[in-house]
């Protein structure tokens, strides 16, 4: 017997992962080629935003975000969830809400992919991946990078 997968939680984080130099990683998605974007995933029931940031950082890209700088930026995104990836969600959720982390690297590195989630990964100047990105938070998010780092 095949168990349920419970309802995703309509709470998710978005990681900007970027170097000094201001480039950022971005992934294209498996399941929509043509998708890019930067992690992001859904918050488990129960668990910290942070815990989700750090979680999903490790599941699609290898990387221990422990390691290094992982900043909330103390911004969310309240969005209509595509209706491509409603059935994920329990019936009459229409709406996310995304938070926004960034965590700084201090060069690029190797990124080891989960073949399920995404096809393959680049590194970018932040201005240059941005319109990469099918989602307009993940787009501004890139765009306002400098400012963040400015701040930090």
């Amino acid at each position: 017997m095949t168990a349920v997968k419970p309802y995703k939680v309509p709470r998710s984080t978005l990681v900007v992962i970027y170097t000094a130099k201001l480039e950022v990683l971005l992934i294209e998605r498996a399941d929509r080629p043509g998708y890019w974007q930067s992690v992001t995933g859904s918050q488990e029931h129960g668990e910290p935003l942070v815990q989700t940031a750090m979680r999903e950082v490790m599941e699609e890209t290898g990387i221990d975000a422990n390691r290094f700088a992982l900043t909330d930026w103390l911004h969310k995104n309240v969005y209509e969830i595509y209706p491509i990836w409603r059935h994920r969600y329990a019936p009459g959720t229409t709406h996310n809400t995304e938070h926004v982390f960034g965590l700084q690297i201090p060069d690029r590195v190797s990124v080891k992919l989960s073949s399920e989630e995404h096809l393959q990964y680049v590194w970018l100047s932040h201005d240059k991946a941005a319109p990469l990105c099918f989602s307009t938070s993940n787009r501004d998010a890139l765009l306002d990078l400098p400012r963040r780092v400015a701040i930090q």
